[in-house]
């Protein structure tokens, strides 16, 4: 086996010669959430239920257009790739048929990846289960392996299914992850990590409906890592490690009472029914069902709703051909029934509600669950055993462990689950702008400290102003980080989900090229990434055929970095490097600073030396394709604040990093133990369109520096290459400053200000 190319260090990631690697990640890619062939984005309705017949063959690209899409993300400074695959692409024809020609097609898209040098982690990914539950992930025979009727979903709303909504084109914004909440996946999640306890009889070949489905999908996820394995060259070399499932949720394990919704359910839009309303409804009752919608102080009820079924059932029924898929279901699992009836949680006969906290504690024990207690034991279980099969291949990966989202870690810090190892994987969104779709610049909140409970009320967790805005969300991911050091132990932390809607303002963006809310919403949350000490982050998302009508083509999100329907950010060509040279001599070409040479008289800044101290390196900066007028206003998808400056091997530890994107000042502090290998230098990705030729400043405490650019695919990626000493070093680059849109806030936002206001006079 060859040797990595990644070690883990404490909460560090180094390269083979002992530099920090900091990644600076994209997720490849959300199309991968639904099949290639049919073409089947969310809204579309044809052939939807022939779900065993479909091919993610050309996902996330096909191999013809892959070193197009690979190289525009190098050059955007992108070095690690959180590689999206889902269940269904591997198991969709049936349980135990694998898709030899996916498996082929992504181990040919990562021999690509290999070679423009990314790191590589896999990630399984699911959103409330499966595609026909609303989401992305499973199979659908999965759904009727758990004897669930996708098909009768919209009619009982036990889940909505974007395809299946009445106007796919109004499909309501992110209502798609209150599926969580709705029957079917509180259901499916509850078998798959659960199910021997909570439905014993739920028998199928033998084996309990959750060894069942969890041995399918580990099964599944491992022959991936076997055939990545048998192609060679891969594992290590490019495949760093594997994640865990992706947003893994306990069902209604730990429930307290289904017949209330639980205070920390968060997240409530439109019909928001009780657990105990879902049952219900998903055996054909009529239903009155409070309704919300979600505002600026989060959700807020709307009214009432009629959810009438009209005896349809998305349970399946008795007369189901359970023949088609091969398996054999034990009698004692009825079909034609609610599957929770024949547990006794409730009565059909009298539609009666009898054990209320069925879900609250552990049957055979009797122990009080909550979801500290679901993460220690079901969700670890489940976590062990996919990390044993998957290194059982894949002997040196690294497992990427991602608990519940916004939940407390596993409690597994000095144990043996405490693996060298692992790596700390955690999401975040902007909960506030990712739901209403709008950039508020007056307030957010701090929903982490909400969550654990720092605020007497949640009124002051509201943070007026844009640098408390900012602010905050930095100390929320850093906070996060600090929980998993406290609870995992010393491991890195990668924030492999974070990310903007860029479909603001109702697509006021689309409609007039202004991203102005969109830049400011993305440079707040990479100040929060480069500030709160990550190890690094995978930004959400790549999509190859993101547009303007159907964005992400999944469920009406819309987070794509790259549009088709958007201008492409200008890249240079290969610049010419004028010979700079403060003290007057020739510059060496041969040697590593050929490109911009200073001697150590001259790095101290002085007024008499001021001037050649922070000359500019020859960066120039051509655009290919576009007019010049693009260039000097918004227009490029907000590209100016996710193309961003960032160190990428660092010799010694990176102290502190960041960039300020309002004055164009990229600055970071080191502090390194041994001298600069000749061969080694500090790396810094420095994007051509900030830094540009003649308008650079580069101010570093000691050593020499060189800006080189390589050639990538037709364009160019600029790297700043620092030798320096050994201590504490600092460096500051400057580049092109350009106006922001500051604009002042609207009238609405001041109207919810006001609202604001009052309510602090009110609780006071």
């Amino acid at each position: 086996m060859n040797p990595p190319v990644l070690n883990i260090d404490g909460t560090r990631f180094r390269d083979h010669v002992g530099r920090e690697v900091t990644f600076r990640g994209i997720n490849c890619a959300a199309d991968t959430k639904f099949p290639r062939y049919p073409d089947q984005p969310s809204h579309i309705r044809d052939k939807f239920f022939d779900g065993d017949d479909v091919s993610f063959v050309d996902r996330p690209f096909s191999k013809e257009e892959a070193r197009t899409h690979l190289a525009r993300l190098k050059r955007w400074g992108y070095n690690t790739i959180r590689y999206v695959f889902t269940w269904e692409a591997i198991e969709h024809a049936g349980p135990g048929k694998y898709d030899e020609a996916f498996i082929a097609h992504t181990i040919e898209i990562l021999r690509m990846m290999k070679e423009y040098g990314f790191y590589v982690f896999m990630d399984p990914h699911q959103d409330v289960w499966s595609r026909f539950s609303g989401g992305s992930g499973a199979p659908m025979w999965t759904l009727y392996a758990c004897g669930l009727n996708p098909e009768a979903f919209q009619a009982t709303q036990a889940a909505f299914v974007h395809s299946q909504y009445p106007d796919p084109a109004n499909y309501p914004k992110m209502i798609w992850s209150t599926n969580y909440t709705r029957l079917a996946c509180q259901t499916i999640f509850t078998l798959f990590f659960g199910g021997r306890d909570f439905a014993p009889n739920a028998i199928i070949d033998g084996k309990n409906i959750q060894d069942y489905l969890t041995d399918h999908f580990i099964a599944a996820c491992r022959h991936l890592a076997q055939r990545i394995h048998e192609a060679g060259g891969l594992e290590n070399e490019v495949v760093i490690g594997w994640e865990s499932i992706n947003e893994p949720n306990r069902g209604l394990i730990s429930w307290q009472d289904i017949s209330v919704i639980p205070s920390e359910q968060k997240l409530q839009k439109g019909p928001s029914p009780t657990a105990w309303q879902a049952i219900l409804t998903g055996s054909g009752r009529a239903c009155e069902v409070d309704t919300y919608e979600f505002g600026s102080f989060g959700p807020y009820k709307s009214g009432r709703e009629l959810v009438d079924p009209k005896g349809t059932m998305a349970w399946l029924p008795s007369d189901y051909d359970d023949t088609t898929y091969g398996w054999k279901r034990d009698p004692g699992w009825k079909l034609g029934e609610c599957l929770w009836a024949q547990q006794g949680v409730w009565d059909p006969a009298e539609d009666k509600l009898l054990k209320k906290d069925y879900f609250s504690k552990t049957p055979a024990s009797g122990k009080q669950l909550d979801y500290e207690q679901f993460t220690n034991t079901y969700f670890l279980d489940h976590y062990r055993k996919y990390r044993n099969a998957i290194r059982s291949v894949h002997k040196g990966a690294m497992m990427f462990c991602e608990a519940p989202v916004l939940e407390i870690p596993p409690d597994i810090k000095g144990t043996e689950d405490d693996d060298p190892l692992m790596v700390f994987a955690s999401h975040y969104y902007d909960g506030l702008t990712l739901l209403t779709k709008h950039w508020n610049r007056l307030y957010n909140v701090d929903v982490f400290g909400v969550l654990r409970g720092r605020y007497l009320a949640p009124a002051f967790a509201v943070k007026i102003g844009e640098t408390a805005i900012r602010n905050c969300l930095r100390d929320q991911l850093e906070a996060i980080r600090q929980e998993g050091l406290k609870y995992l132990g010393t491991h890195p932390c990668v924030f492999t989900e974070i990310g903007i809607p860029y479909d603001m303002d109702d697509k006021y963006a689309y409609k007039t090229g202004d991203y102005t809310s969109q830049a400011l919403a993305m440079d707040a949350n990479h100040y929060a990434l480069e500030g709160s000490g990550a190890a690094g982050y995978t930004l959400w998302t790549y999509v190859a055929e993101n547009n303007h009508e159907w964005g992400d083509l999944w469920n009406g999100e819309d987070l794509s970095v790259y549009s088709v329907d958007d201008t492409a950010l200008p890249m240079a060509s290969r610049p010419e490097f004028a010979s700079i040279n403060p003290s007057g001599t020739s510059i060496d070409r041969a040697s590593p600073a050929y490109s911009y040479s200073q001697s150590e008289s001259t790095l101290s800044v002085t007024p008499a030396n001021i001037k050649t101290t922070l000359k500019s390196p020859s960066i120039s900066l051509e655009q290919t394709g576009t007019s010049g007028e693009l260039s000097t206003k918004p227009g490029f998808r907000a590209a100016e604040a996710y193309v961003r400056p960032s160190p990428i091997a660092t010799n010694g530890d990176v102290l502190k990093h960041g960039f300020d994107l309002r004055n164009c000042t990229f600055t970071m502090s080191l502090k390194a133990s041994k001298p600069v290998a000749e061969d080694y230098p500090t790396e810094i990705y420095l994007p051509e369109y900030h830094f540009a030729h003649n308008a650079t400043t580069v101010a570093v405490s000691n050593g020499k520096w060189t800006v080189d650019t390589d050639e990538i695919d037709g364009g160019t990626m600029q790297i700043l290459r620092w030798w320096h000493g050994v201590g504490e070093q600092n460096i500051t680059i400057k580049g092109v400053k350009r106006r922001q849109g500051m604009d002042t806030a609207s009238n609405e936002e001041v109207g919810y200000m006001e609202q604001y206001r009052r309510s602090l006079c009110t609780v006071m």
